[in-house]
Parts: structure tokens; sequence; C-alpha cells
């Protein structure tokens, strides 16, 4: 019989040995679940991006029927969008629609064709178009599918009448690519109602539409689709593994407003918002619930997803009871272990201290493990660190050492050649010969010192962006255009180095594959995210140029952002450019890759990993 001391003791010890399992195995469970979750967002968001991208391809398709026919009757655009079946294939798209651009001595002939559409409809009931003294331009709504009772008041529509709608207008013409202007329209009465637009320009068919003075000559009008942002996202969720999933759209670019108009509330959409809650609590920030946050590229504006689920929703039934059965078996092996060991008191401490040993030689293991599980987290940061480094050593020893001798080598050239010019014709032509050589190797020096890391960087990322902008538009002479913010991008060295590089790749690759005349640069940042957008008018990519064998640059644009915890996309048409836009978030990566890792101290990246 065991003493009641010793009898305390072993129950005790079996208790704590059996609750420090329970709490491990919960804690393995919970990240495994944790881990399942985001992918299971990640694949929300790629399909939310792939619904929307298919939206525009359903607009190329109706401006390649006016582009091949600007003379296309309201019967055919009828048949066109009837063959496609949006209810069917594209249940969020509410309207497709073409809007003719005229100006204002064509406005009574289009407002007898409205009337005469009107009246074959039954419907007496028409506004005409008036010309307006502060434009002469006007796109009007001609066509309208599915075209029901409550949308005749729209046929002649003037879209022009609001400044935001006509200044994206305007830049879609010129640019030839989609165009937003973030405008919401709310469907109905209540929440998650709100409809959002596309449009895409139109031009004449057999004129040139490769300049924007040509696309200004053949621009006709624009087709266009609201979508109801409700039926685009409660597909995706209903195709989410697990229920109880929350999804709360919101739009981080701020939109465009008249004088007046009120303020837009930045939540698109809200799973759980009813007519009898319309607003509803934001999800706990506690223990309870699995949360992640992904952006989302809207037309060159960006969405912000917030996923959110109770982490019971995640577990199975084995889950619940596992980390118990755990615990009671770790406990009931420690209690036998301690009856074993009051039984054979010798043996027993050479099995503790066999176990003792083991179990140190497991941790250290484990901890090695871990250890190296986050340096090769690190690695591929603090490897590009490491060349960015030796760029800028390699520049600077370049500079002091081999630019200065080649510069003293010119100064004594240059006075041979001087002394050489009356008396001896030969030598001094020589001279002078060398001297233009040594002229052409300083050029190269410096060429090759700005390509290994430009001085222009230590000045700030904006000041590089420009400098870069310049120097190739000078090597090219491709047009470009740098839009920024003018805002102070608060980002490490490391950060603005990678930026700068994946420009430099971007508009390489503009240079060698585009056959662009004008490439656009935008550099702008919403709350803590970072965008930049590279957007050519070139002939695209071709099909399975981007992963043909032996071509690196975007895999290495790819890999840059993954290290900075951003997001890249790449978007191309054949004739339609190439776009380029590389999200970053600032506030929580870009500072924390910047830092070096020393022993002895916890890196922040392998905190946030």
């Amino acid at each position: 019989m065991f003493a009641p001391a010793t009898l305390i003791t072993g129950v005790l010890l079996s208790l704590a040995f059996g609750t420090g399992v329970y709490f491990a195995t919960a804690e393995a469970i919970e990240s495994d679940a944790h881990a399942r979750f985001r992918g299971m967002a990640r694949a929300a968001q790629y399909n939310i991006d792939t619904r929307i991208k298919s939206y525009g391809d359903i607009l190329r398709g109706a401006a390649g029927l006016f582009r091949i026919n600007p003379d296309t009757t309201a019967d055919q655009f009828r048949q066109y969008v009837d063959q496609l079946d949006i209810k069917r294939n594209f249940p969020g798209i509410v309207v497709i629609n073409y809007a003719r651009a005229v100006r204002a001595d064509a406005l009574p002939a289009l407002n007898q064709e409205l009337r005469a559409r009107l009246l074959e409809h039954g419907v007496l009931r028409f506004e005409p178009l008036h010309p307006s003294a502060d434009r002469d331009t006007y796109t009007v709504l001609l066509f309208i599918e599915p075209l029901s009772q409550d949308l005749y008041e729209k046929l002649g529509l003037d879209l022009e009448i609001r400044g935001a709608v006509r200044r994206e207008l305007a830049r879609a013409r010129d640019s030839g690519v989609l165009g937003s202007s973030g405008t919401r329209i709310t469907l109905r009465p209540g929440p998650n109602q709100n409809a959002l637009a596309l449009r895409l320009p139109v031009y004449r068919g057999p004129l040139p539409a490769a300049s924007v003075e040509e696309r200004r000559l053949a621009y006709v009008g624009s087709v266009g689709l609201g979508f109801g942002v409700t039926p685009l996202v409660s597909g995706v969720l209903d195709e989410f593994p697990v229920e109880g999933v929350r999804l709360i759209l919101t739009e981080l670019t701020e939109l465009s407003r008249e004088p007046g108009e009120p303020v837009p509330r930045a939540i698109l959409y809200d799973s759980l918002a009813t007519d009898a809650h319309p607003k509803p609590a934001p999800p706990p920030d506690d223990s309870s619930v699995f949360a992640a946050s992904l952006p989302i590229e809207f037309n060159d504006r960006v969405w912000r997803a917030d996923f959110s689920i109770a982490k019971s929703a995640l577990y199975t039934r084995f889950d619940m009871y596992y980390p118990w059965l755990a615990g009671f078996a770790a406990a009931m092996s420690a209690a036998l272990l301690y009856a074993l060991f009051q039984t054979l008191a010798s043996s027993r401490r050479n099995a503790l201290r066999m176990a003792e040993e083991m179990t140190r030689e497991l941790r250290a293991s484990q901890a090695k493990l871990q250890a190296s599980h986050e340096k090769l987290r690190l690695l591929a940061a603090h490897a590009e660190q490491i060349k960015e480094g030796e760029r800028k050593r390699i520049a600077r020893e370049i500079h002091d050492d081999l630019a200065q001798n080649l510069l003293a080598l010119k100064i004594e050239a240059e006075l041979l050649a001087n002394r050489t010019r009356g008396g001896h014709r030969r030598l001094h032509a020589r001279a002078d010969a060398t001297v233009r050589q040594i002229d052409v190797t300083i050029r190269s020096v410096r060429q090759i010192i700005n390509d290994l890391r430009p001085n222009v960087l230590d000045l700030g990322l904006s000041a590089a962006v420009d400098w870069q902008v310049a120097d190739f538009a000078r090597r090219t002479g491709i047009e470009c255009e740098l839009v920024d913010d003018d805002g102070e991008h608060r980002i490490d060295d490391h950060c603005a180095t990678a930026f700068f590089r994946i420009l430099q790749e971007s508009l390489n690759n503009v240079a060698r594959h585009a056959r662009a005349t004008r490439v656009r640069i935008a550099l702008q940042q919403q709350a803590d995210m970072l965008t930049m957008t590279i957007r050519d008018n070139g002939v695209g990519m071709q099909p399975g140029s981007r992963n043909r064998h032996g071509s690196f640059g975007l895999v290495g644009i790819e890999e840059r952002v993954g290290i900075l915890g951003g997001s890249f996309s790449i978007s191309s048409g054949l004739d339609s450019g190439t776009t380029v836009v590389v999200t970053i978030p600032v506030v929580s990566m870009c500072v924390d890759v910047g830092m070096d890792f020393y022993p002895g101290k916890t890196s922040p990246v392998a905190v946030a990993a």
C-alpha cells in the first residue's frame, strides 16, 4: 500500500501531466484548423477575383460586337445578351447596356431614335435630351438588356451628367481599358443591396486605335454592365467548405463624389447584415474565432475581404474529444509510471533518467527544427538583403577606385594629346583616340554603378521611382507617365529597394516584349497598403508566355512580393496592353523584413509567420 503523501503526490503529478498534454494537443488542433481556414479564405478570394475578371471578358465580347458592326440594332444586341444566358451563367449581373457617344448637334436625331423605340414598347412619356452649355459631348444609354418595365426610363440617360462618371469615361476612352467610377447603386431598400458598374470603350472597327488621338477619333461609345455585390459574394460563400463563415467586404479606395453628395459607407457587403440588423457588430476580437484579411483587386480599386468563423465550426467531434483523450491517456500513463516507480524504486530511477534524456533530446530536436524553419523563412529575405548590400558595396568601390583611376588616366591622356597636337600628328591621333575610349569607359562604369544600385535610392522611394521612369523614357523613347499620390511612404530601405527592383524588371519587360509607345506608372498608398501599378499600351502577353522555359522575370517579381507578404497580379490581352499590380502591407511586413536577424533575438518575421 502507498502512503497517503505518496498517493497525493502521484495523483497531482498525473493531473499536471495530463493537463499539459491536453493544452498541447488542443493548441496543435487549433493551429491546424487556423491553417485550413486561411486556405479556404484564399480560395474564396481567388473565386471572387475570377468572377470579376469574367465580367470584363463579357464586356470585351460586347465591345467586339459593336466594333465589327457599329450599326448594331437593338434586336441584335438582345440576341447577343440572350445567348449569354446571364441568369444561369452569370447570376451576379443585373443588366448589360450600350451607350452611344454623340455631340450636341446629333442630339435631335438621337431623340427621334429613342422616342421611336419607346413607342414600339408602348411608352408614351419621353424626356428629350437638350444641349448643355458647359460641355459638347454626351454618352447616352441606347440599349439595355434584359429590358424590363422599370428600366424604360433609363433609356436616353446621359451618363456624363455626373462629373465623376464623365471623368472615368474619358480616362477609359483614352486608355482603352475597363473603367469604373466606383459609384454604388442601391438595388432595393435594406442592407447588402449595393450594385457596381463596369464600362469598356468601343472603337470603330476599321479605324486604328493605337494612340490616344487615334482612340479619340475612333471612339463611338461604351458597353457596360451592372452587377450586384451580394450575388457575386453569396455564390462564393455557398461554395465555402464549412458553414458559419462571415465575410465583410470593405472598400479601401476613396470614391470620387460630387459637391453635396453624402459619403458612402465603406462596407460593401456583410454576410450577417439583415433587415432587422442592418449594421451587425464587428467580429469579436478574442480567442473564440478565426479571422483572415485578404486584398481583392477591382479595376484599379482595392477591397479588403475580412473572413471570420467560430473555431467550433472547424472542429470535428473527434477534434473536440481528442485533447481530453490525450490528456486522460497522459494522466493514466503518468500514474502507471509513478506506481511502477514506487514498486521498483531503483529501476524507476534509471527509467526516469533515460526518459529525461530522451525528452531533452526531443525538445532540443524540436527547437532545432523550429529554428531551422524560421531560418528558411528568413533565408529568401536575408539572401536578397545580402545581394543588395553587395551591389551597394561593389558600386561604391567601383565609384571610389575604378572611376577615380579612369578620371586620372583621362587627364593624363588629354595632357599628352595637347602636347602632341602640333608636332606629332600620329601620336596626337592615338592620344586623342585614347581620350575618347576612356570617355566611353567612364560612361560604361557610371552605367554599371547605376545598374548595381542607383544613389537616388538613398533619397526615398518616390525619388527613386521618378529617376527610374525618367531614365527609362530617355533610353527607350517610350512616353512615360508617373502618378504619385505625393504621400510620405514610410518604408525601410529594404522594402524600397524591392519596389525599385520590381519597377526595373517590369519596365525591362515592356522594353523587350511589349512594343509599347506609352507606359503609365502609379504609386499609391491607401491605409496600410502600398500599391504600384505599371500599365502599357503594347501588344500584350502571348498565351503561355508567362510560363515559358527560361523566363524568370515574372518569377523574380513574384518571389520579391512573396517575401514582403504582398500580392501580385498581372492582366493582359492581345493588343490591349499589360497591367502589373503589386500591393504590399507596408506596416506589417516591410519594416519587419528589413530588420537584421541576430542570434538570441526573436525575428519579427518568424513571429508574423
